[in-house]
């Protein structure tokens, strides 16, 4: 692979600065999490953007959630096409092997990939709109979201309204995995929608009963 060079130095004195402390200190619950295997209680799909610190948020420990990160923390439908599907497996093995008991869809404010879909639906992003663009076939799985906002103010409110429609895609998306359904239905798995404002640290979740997301 002559393509691969070392790692930058700060990565390499910021490695040697946490196994001197956090890991020097923790040394037996690492040795217990790389003896014992994983027993993540929740698996968590958040978005690849690098201001969502999904453990941080919720304060967790190594070892406490499976996390799979995409762009705008997507769900495709069930598609058994025999392709190769990454969200699709990082949700079977939760599910079916770890046997996760919550599946929580995170979305955030100011998301990249949605205000992506936005362009793409008002027909500005002809870039995305190739075949050939990996983000913007994926975004087409948000695209019947975007219906239901079409309405509303061009902006930071529409994309605001969007980013939840994305967590909302993402769960309807989800019952359409049968192992997914057959848990959910036996009381054995439960699912989340969340939605984080990151300037102002907010979280709020989908409240079914009133059909909005509300403050946590």
């Amino acid at each position: 692979m002559e393509h691969a060079k070392p790692l930058p130095s700060y990565l390499v004195q910021r490695y040697h600065g946490w196994k001197a402390t956090t890991f020097s200190q923790n040394e037996s619950w690492y040795r217990h999490l790389g003896t014992e295997g994983q027993h993540p209680r929740a698996m968590i799909i958040s978005c690849c953007d690098s201001r969502v610190h999904v453990t941080s948020i919720f304060g967790a420990d190594q070892g406490e959630f499976f996390i799979h990160r995409n762009i705008a923390n997507l769900v495709p439908p069930y598609q058994p096409d025999g392709h190769q599907h990454g969200t699709s497996a990082a949700l079977e093995y939760a599910v079916t092997a770890l046997k996760v008991a919550h599946l929580v869809v995170l979305g955030h404010s100011q998301c990249g990939g949605v205000q992506g879909c936005i362009d793409m639906c008002r027909g500005n992003a002809p870039a995305l709109e190739s075949k050939e663009s990996f983000v913007g076939r994926w975004m087409d799985v948000l695209r019947p979201g975007y219906e239901a906002v079409a309405d509303v103010a061009e902006g930071p409110e529409q994309a605001r309204a969007l980013e939840k429609q994305a967590v909302l895609v993402s769960l309807e998306n989800l019952m359409t995995f049968p192992f997914v359904r057959e848990r959910v239905a036996s009381g054995d798995l439960s699912l989340h929608g969340l939605w984080h404002n990151i300037a102002e640290g907010g979280l709020e979740g989908f409240d079914h009963d009133s059909g909005k997301f509300v403050q946590v």
